[in-house]
């Protein structure tokens, strides 16, 4: 998936510093660049990327009209006013956006720094993303196995009280004088404590079992008013938390009723009711489209791709389902390729210059990471049912 996806788009004005005037425009953000774009012209006026700012502020123009400007590291500053629907939205999720880039950027520089990247870096780090989504799939079907564990064990107890009913009819039933009446020898509370204990350890599981925890920036009810917070994803359900770490909600599992996919970048989750107003909660975040693919799985009745969102199901570099065993597949045959791979001594004039190197295109110690990663994700095939009984390993790369 490409990553230059627009987010959102706010109207709003920019001052051009050699006309001394302000344009009505629309300014864009994507998950690398801002740009403005004029209203009467079509022409964009500005667009730098995102790792050229240096400063975000708010700022008034002539000292009454709330604006944001930008600086860039050439000092040049961008004037945006009337920002709609409110200044504090705007800059709320673009300096979001523009922290997370740098998080990233200063990873990825200490990554490269580190180490030049080769074709086996890149192999070995899309077999860690494949495994990462593996591991978050085991999760999931645990919990939904301890869910279906419940059921059975709710099952048996039904029947049990059935049971108790049917001795306690035929006490009833039978006269008091009779010396033959059936005594009751089982009562329903011997059972009650091992239920209440299985409960109890249904619920700490639910409690523990974080999938994925990411920035966001958060709204409920109207976009005009958003604040930060985070969004965590358990195998019981969601939690949304404001800055402080303090819980604004939590979602059930049983008690989501629809999510929907906005942008890669932005999603809206509601619970509905009958007699008061639903409870619905929109979010940006420029991890999303980590979490997307695990609510799929999770909610995959509930949630739903709109319009602008079904890029995303299309492009999407790593799915869960399709495109997983062609990518390792794709692996497996560039490693085999490569470690078999001898130049020929022919004349080699009209060949690229990347098959006279004489070091080879994958190291001993990625194609050894690699095998043994194709080779637990082949096991994990022909037998779905080890991920719960297998407590899954993370592995840093």
């Amino acid at each position: 998936m490409s990553r230059d996806i627009c987010v959102h788009t706010w109207p709003c004005s920019y001052y051009l510093e050699l006309e001394k005037q302000w344009v009505p425009g629309k300014l864009s953000l994507t998950s690398l660049s801002l740009k403005f774009m004029t209203d009467k012209t079509r022409e964009i006026l500005v667009n730098f990327p995102l790792s050229s700012i240096v400063e975000i502020k708010k700022e008034a123009s002539y000292f009454i009209f709330s604006s944001i400007t930008i600086l860039e590291k050439d000092h040049n500053k961008h004037w945006f006013s009337s920002l709609q629907p409110s200044r504090n939205v705007v800059f709320s999720i673009i300096e979001h956006f523009w922290r997370e880039m740098l998080l990233s950027q200063s990873g990825a520089a200490v990554e490269e720094s580190s180490s030049p990247m080769t074709k086996g870096k890149e192999l070995t780090g899309l077999m860690a993303c494949t495994q990462k989504r593996l591991e978050d799939t085991a999760r999931v079907l645990h919990h939904q196995g301890e869910q279906l564990d419940s059921i059975s064990r709710g099952l048996d107890k039904m029947e049990s009280d059935l049971d108790v009913a049917d001795r306690l009819l035929t006490e009833l039933e039978s006269p008091s004088w009779w010396p033959f009446s059936f005594k009751l020898w089982k009562m329903p509370s011997e059972t009650k404590p091992k239920w209440d204990a299985s409960m109890a350890s249904s619920k700490a599981f639910g409690k523990e079992g974080i999938v994925i925890k990411i920035p966001a920036v958060i709204s409920q009810k109207t976009e005009s008013h958003v604040k930060p917070g985070r969004l965590t994803v358990f195998v019981s359900g969601l939690e949304i938390h404001n800055s402080d770490s303090l819980l604004m909600h939590r979602f059930e599992r049983e008690e989501v009723d629809d999510i929907k996919v906005h942008t890669p970048y932005e999603i809206s989750i509601r619970q509905r009711f009958i007699g008061k107003p639903d409870i619905a909660y929109r979010l940006i975040s420029a991890k999303m489209p980590e979490v997307i693919p695990i609510l799929e799985v999770q909610f995959s009745k509930k949630i739903e791709f709109l319009e602008d969102a079904l890029m995303l199901r299309s492009t999407r570099t790593s799915p869960l389902a399709e495109k997983g065993y062609s990518v390792w597949h794709a692996a497996s045959g560039l490693l085999d390729q490569a470690m078999h791979c001898e130049p020929s001594s022919g004349n080699q004039e009209g060949r690229p210059l990347q098959l006279q190197m004489s070091e080879p295109l994958i190291s001993e110690g990625d194609s050894q990471e690699l095998r043994q990663g194709t080779q637990v994700r082949a096991l994990v095939r022909e037998d779905p049912t080890c991920c719960r009984a297998t407590k899954p390993v993370h592995h840093n790369y």
